[in-house]
C-alpha cells in the first residue's frame, strides 16, 4: 500500500509530493514538484459588488440581529431594503458607518454570536472536484490528514471570494483559477489559442495577434496564478479605497513570501467602478503601485463617468433588459431612495460624468425642439451637480437627509462633489502603462449617453429654466409651474426621455471609448451581447480577459 509523502519548507510551502511504496513495487514513481513562483490575480468588483457591514453602534441603532447591511448574494437579506423607504437606506448604507465584510472564521465579526463567518459566506461553494495538496496556494482540496485542514470553500473564502457578489462574478473567478492553474483545461484554451482576437471584437487599431501554444506554455510553466478578490467600500471615495487595497496587496505579497514563495508583482482585474480604484491604485499621486502591478485588465470601465448616475439619483434605477440582478432596484426604485444613499456617498458621486465627458449631455426638449443643454462650459459640477433652485439640477435637497442625521447637508454633498472633481482631474488620461480593456459597444443595450427631459407639448411658457417642481414621482415624471407676473399660472408636465446610445445599459460607449481614443492601452475589445453587471459571464469577455492576462504575464521578469 502506497503512503503519501510531502516535503516542505519550514514555512509550510510544499516543495515536492510523492508516494512511498513496498520494496517489491519497482514501478517508477512520479513526484509532483509545484512551482515556487506566484503571480496573484486581484479582482476588484464594481459598485454594489462588495459586501458591507456596519459598526456595532449603527447595528444597535438599526436593531439588526447581525451587522451585515449589504450582501448581494443574500437576496432575501438585501431584499428587506425594498420594504423600507429612503430613511432606512440612508442609515444602512452610510459611508461613515460601513466597512467591507471580510471573512474571518477565527473572530467571526458578524455582530451575532450565533452566526459564524462561514455561515455568513455560505454562498461561496466551489463545486469542482479538485486534486488535493497540503498547503497548496491553489484552490485544491487538502488531504484529510493534513494539519490545519481547509476545504476548497474555505480557501476561496480566505481569498476574498465571499467579499464580492459571488453569484455574479464566480464565472470569471473560477475560469481563471482553473484554466491558469490546472492541467486538462484544453477546451477553455481552444477558444483562445491560435484564435484571432477580432473574434472577441478586438479594436482594429490595436493590432493584437493570436496567442500561440508555445506562448501560453511559457507563461504557465513554473508559475502559480492564484485568483484573489478584494472588496472595497464603494460608498467611500475611490481614492480612499485605492489606499486600502494598496495595503492589502502588499500584505498578500508579504504573506506569500513568508511561506517561501517568490512573489513580486500582481495582475489586477476590474469590473466597472473597480477600474477607477485600480487607476487610482497605480497612479503616482495616489497608490503609486504601477511597479508592483504588472498590468491591469478593465471590464466595462466608466472611464469618464456615466450619465446614468445622474438619471438614477433623479429617477431611480431602471429595469435592465434581460438582466437577472435585482440589487440595483433594491438600492433605489425612486430617485428619493437613491439620493439618500449616493447623494451622501463620495464614491457614488465619482461615477457622475466628469469634465472630459464633454458638453451638452443633459438636454431639455419641447416637441423635439432643443430648449437647452448642459453643461455649456465644460463644468458639470457647477452647471448641473451643485446648481440650486433649478428643477433639472442633480440634487433634490429634500431627498438628501430623510433620516435627519446631523451634519448631512447640501453643503456637505457639494464638498464631496469637489472631491469628485479633484479625483477626476488627477486620474485624467492616466492608465497603467500595461492595460487591456473590454467594454460594451452594443446599440441594443441603450446606455443613457445623454439624459433628456421632455417638457409637455402643451407648454406655452417662456421661462422653462425657472419652472418649479410641484410634484415628483421619483421615477421621471414631474409636474411643474411657471411664475408669471409674480404668480404660478402655467402648469406643465415633464418626463424623462428614453435611454439612447450604444453601451451596456449603464456605461455608454462615449465614456468607455476614452480608453481607446487616448491610445494609452495595449488592447481594446469593443463588444456586444451583454448587460453591464453580467459582462463577466459572457464568453467574449471571458476570452478577452484570459488573452489579456496571458499577454500581461508575458512581461514578467523574475528576480534571480
Amino acid at each position: 500500500m502506497a503512503t503519501q509523502l510531502t516535503t516542505e519548507l519550514h514555512h509550510g510551502a510544499v516543495t515536492a509530493q510523492g508516494f512511498a511504496t513496498p520494496k517489491e513495487d519497482h514501478s517508477p514513481q512520479k513526484i509532483r514538484v509545484p512551482p515556487k513562483r506566484i503571480l496573484p490575480i486581484i479582482f476588484l468588483p464594481g459598485i454594489m459588488g462588495s459586501s458591507l457591514r456596519v459598526t456595532p453602534e449603527r447595528q444597535r441603532e438599526l436593531k439588526n440581529s447581525n451587522n451585515a447591511v449589504w450582501r448581494p448574494d443574500k437576496v432575501t437579506e438585501v431584499g428587506s431594503l425594498a420594504v423600507y423607504g429612503a430613511t432606512r437606506r440612508q442609515l444602512q448604507l452610510d459611508h461613515e458607518a460601513t466597512e467591507v465584510d471580510t471573512y474571518d472564521p477565527v473572530t467571526n465579526p458578524t455582530g451575532n454570536k450565533d452566526e459564524t463567518s462561514d455561515e455568513r459566506n455560505s454562498a461561496v461553494r466551489i463545486d469542482a472536484v479538485l486534486p488535493h495538496t497540503k498547503n497548496s496556494p491553489l484552490l485544491e482540496r487538502e488531504p484529510d490528514h493534513a494539519c490545519n485542514f481547509l476545504t476548497v470553500d474555505e480557501k476561496a473564502r480566505y481569498r476574498g471570494w465571499g467579499e464580492v457578489f459571488f453569484s455574479s462574478y464566480r464565472t470569471v473567478l473560477e475560469r481563471l483559477e482553473n484554466v491558469l492553474n490546472s492541467p486538462g483545461q484544453e477546451d477553455s484554451w481552444k477558444a483562445v489559442i491560435d484564435v484571432d482576437p477580432t473574434a472577441w471584437h478586438a479594436g482594429p487599431d490595436c493590432l493584437l495577434r493570436p496567442l500561440t501554444r508555445e506562448e501560453v506554455d511559457r507563461v504557465l510553466k513554473g508559475t502559480f496564478f492564484p485568483v484573489h478578490a478584494m472588496g472595497y467600500n464603494w460608498l467611500q471615495s475611490n481614492h480612499e479605497s485605492a489606499l486600502k487595497i494598496r495595503k492589502r496587496i502588499q500584505k498578500l505579497i508579504d504573506d506569500y513570501q513568508s511561506r517561501g514563495f517568490q512573489c513580486e508583482k500582481v495582475i489586477v482585474l476590474t469590473h466597472s467602478m473597480g477600474g477607477l480604484v485600480a487607476r487610482a491604485l497605480s497612479h503616482p499621486q495616489i497608490g503609486n503601485m504601477s511597479e508592483t502591478i504588472l498590468g491591469v485588465v478593465h471590464g466595462v470601465l466608466p472611464a469618464l463617468g456615466a450619465p446614468a448616475a445622474y438619471k438614477r439619483m433623479r429617477c431611480g434605477f431602471e429595469e435592465h433588459i434581460g438582466g437577472l440582478d435585482p440589487t440595483p432596484k433594491i438600492i433605489g426604485n425612486k430617485g428619493s431612495e437613491v439620493t439618500a444613499v449616493l447623494g451622501n456617498s463620495p464614491g457614488g458621486l465619482q461615477l457622475l460624468p466628469c469634465r472630459a465627458y464633454g458638453n451638452e449631455w443633459l438636454e431639455i426638449r419641447h416637441n423635439k425642439v432643443l430648449f437647452g443643454s448642459f453643461p455649456k462650459n465644460g463644468d458639470p459640477y457647477d452647471e448641473i451637480y451643485k446648481v440650486r433652485n433649478r428643477w433639472y439640477g442633480l440634487i433634490r435637497e429634500e431627498w438628501l437627509n430623510p433620516a435627519e442625521q446631523p451634519n448631512v447637508t447640501f453643503a456637505r454633498t457639494c464638498l464631496y462633489l469637489d472631491e469628485a472633481r479633484e479625483f477626476h482631474e488627477i486620474l485624467a488620461d492616466y492608465y497603467h502603462p500595461r492595460t487591456y480593456a473590454h467594454y460594451g459597444a452594443d446599440p441594443s443595450q441603450p446606455s443613457f449617453a445623454t439624459v433628456v427631459w421632455e417638457i409637455d407639448r402643451d407648454y406655452t411658457g417662456r421661462h422653462w429654466r425657472d419652472l418649479a417642481i410641484k410634484k415628483d414621482d421619483g421615477q421621471g415624471k414631474l409636474k411643474a409651474t411657471e411664475l408669471v407676473d409674480g404668480k404660478y399660472r402655467i402648469e406643465t408636465k415633464i418626463k424623462l426621455g428614453p435611454s439612447t446610445g450604444p453601451g451596456d445599459q449603464t456605461v455608454p460607449l462615449r465614456s468607455a471609448e476614452h480608453q481607446l481614443l487616448k491610445g494609452k492601452v495595449k488592447g481594446v475589445f469593443r463588444q456586444t451581447g451583454y448587460e453591464h453587471q453580467a459582462s463577466y459571464q459572457h464568453e467574449n469577455a471571458l476570452n478577452a480577459t484570459l488573452y489579456s492576462v496571458v499577454r500581461i504575464a508575458q512581461r514578467m521578469w523574475w528576480s534571480p
